[in-house]
């Protein structure tokens, strides 16, 4: 007669564990009204817009009083070490506030952009990220005339997708 163990586990009598080893399926957990109350207020566009505008002109902020910092004074052989104190803060200041100005508008412009073309197609793809940051590019260098939002079109879209793609976002 064979081995009751084996017969019971289905298992040869020469694989002791083999069911330990086995992949066990989990149950799928359900949010939770809290989980799901979050991700409605996320999936507003006015809400990822307005976070991505203050966090880009958090980084802008960052980013001018860090180049800031490295601009020297014109006529640093004249000035005293308070004039060129002075001086430096004044250009960090300057520098950081309209980095944080166009980093918050950038934001702000590309992640409405790519919001409302993503609910419009109802897709998530790399396209609503071209879309977006030709949208982006173009209005960012508006000022400069229609070719330069042409220009300022493909470069931001192009580097978009660059982004998206090294990021692989979307699979």
């Amino acid at each position: 007669m064979a081995d009751s163990n084996t017969e019971t586990t289905g298992a040869s009598p020469g694989s002791v564990g083999a069911d330990e080893n086995a992949t066990q399926i989990q149950p799928i957990r359900m949010p939770t009204i809290e989980e799901i109350r979050a991700q409605e207020v996320w999936n507003n566009c006015a809400v990822r817009a307005v976070t991505s505008g203050v966090m880009g002109g958090g980084l802008g902020l960052m980013m001018g009083l860090f180049l800031g910092a490295l601009d020297n004074p014109i006529m640093h052989d004249t000035m005293t070490a308070r004039q060129q104190f002075v001086f430096t803060a004044k250009q960090m200041g300057q520098r950081s506030w309209n980095s944080c100005k166009t980093f918050a508008v950038m934001g702000l412009v590309f992640s409405a952009a790519e919001c409302i073309v993503e609910k419009a197609r109802a897709k998530h793809d790399t396209t609503n990220t071209a879309i977006a940051g030709c949208v982006t590019g173009g209005s960012m260098s508006a000022r400069g005339g229609p070719k330069a939002a042409c220009i300022g079109c493909a470069g931001f879209a192009t580097f978009s997708v660059l982004i998206e793609k090294f990021f692989d976002r979307h699979t």
